[in-house]
């Protein structure tokens, strides 16, 4: 009789280190993706910060170019008020498309003043005009690097949610919900060049 209840006590232990080890690692993986969007966060809102520097250095110089100006002005705010959105809920698919389309937005926007500035040489000449743009391009590519950090560690999050045995604890455990990735919406058109007319 003693020997089937310590198989007993021992069977309930193991069930209860395996469910600790799937709490624990659903734990990790959701906190990776966490951090992976705080980094993208971190990121986005320096570039948000540059382009009001950017557009009033140009501003002097683009006087005829106020709706440029003015599309820069409105697609930033739209994209950081969608990021605040999206950082409060990393598992709203909805949030994540509509921050990536404001994103798409935004670089178009970009685009456009950078094509405006090449017609300008007295701007593209500036050394603060010169500053930023460096600055927003590098700010680019760490967005870029921060989008790809974000989306492994959210692949990761979900494939482990998603698989056998943690699928069986997830919900309980509060993980019921995928993480959102974060992609653009229109990822062929962000590899075509812009096509420039006069």
């Amino acid at each position: 009789m003693e020997y089937g209840v310590y198989v007993l006590w021992f069977g309930a232990a193991a069930l209860a280190v395996w469910a600790v080890v799937i709490y624990n690692n659903l734990v990790k993986y959701k906190v990776r993706g966490e951090n992976g969007f705080a980094q993208i966060d971190v990121q986005l809102k320096r570039r948000y910060d540059l382009i009001p520097n950017l557009v009033e250095t140009a501003k002097g110089y683009l006087k005829h170019e106020r709706e440029t100006l003015e599309a820069v002005v409105s697609a930033r705010n739209e994209a950081a008020a969608l990021l605040g959105k999206f950082a409060g809920n990393l598992a709203d698919a909805d949030a994540a498309r509509s921050l990536a389309g404001a994103e798409t937005a935004l670089g178009g926007a970009l685009g456009k003043l950078q094509i405006a500035v090449e017609a300008y040489p007295d701007l593209k000449a500036s050394a603060n005009m010169a500053q930023l743009s460096e600055e927003l391009t590098s700010t680019e590519n760490k967005v870029a690097f921060s989008r790809q950090g974000y989306n492994d560690a959210v692949a990761a999050y979900n494939e482990y949610r998603q698989s056998f045995p943690p699928v069986l604890l997830a919900g309980i455990f509060g993980h019921g919900k995928d993480m959102a990735l974060l992609e653009f919406a229109d990822r062929e058109k962000l590899q075509e060049a812009p096509s420039v007319k006069f």
